[in-house]
């Protein structure tokens, strides 16, 4: 947890949003010492990746690749603004243009789509023919690739942390 205090970007996200990480990380560390095993802990991993999406918006809309009623509605899809496997006329009006050509390029832009992709939405959603139950360690992973994509994304889009 300490080291999350440390992050450049920790007083950045606000208080909501730091509340959100730490959540996870706590529920991780009292998780991991229980006796009795569990099928899913993807409970550990939605905090985080709640967390993840409001850094998402923050950034978004702070770099100007969002309006504030895009910030502040209910109707923003990050999975859509940040999907790099759009038809290029739908790709075009979203968020991922942009973030590669001002933060950084297309390596960015795939470890934050990869990110989402896999600690949000993978980790929140059920398809039947799918296992996308998580064990305990896999979402200790999640929450690191959540904290190494916001490190990313702060270093390359180059965010003031004033």
């Amino acid at each position: 947890m300490d080291s999350l205090i440390q992050k450049v970007w920790w007083d950045y996200l606000g208080k909501d949003l730091q509340q959100l990480l730490e959540t996870s990380f706590v529920l991780f560390e009292k998780v991991s010492t229980w006796e009795e095993k569990l099928i899913d802990y993807s409970f550990v991993v939605f905090p985080a990746a709640k967390a993840y999406e409001g850094f998402l918006k923050k950034l978004f809309y702070e770099m100007e690749f969002i309006t504030k009623e895009d910030y502040e509605g209910k109707h923003l899809r990050i999975g859509k603004e940040l999907n790099p496997y759009l038809p290029k006329k739908i790709e075009s009006a979203g968020v991922y243009p942009k973030l590669i050509k001002y933060c950084g390029g297309e390596d960015l832009g795939l470890l934050l789509w990869d990110t989402w992709k896999i600690s949000r939405n993978l980790t929140f959603h059920y398809f039947p023919n799918e296992k996308n139950a998580i064990t305990l360690w896999e979402a200790g992973d999640r929450l690191e690739m959540i904290v190494s994509a916001i490190d990313m994304a702060f270093k390359g889009c180059k965010i003031d942390s004033r």
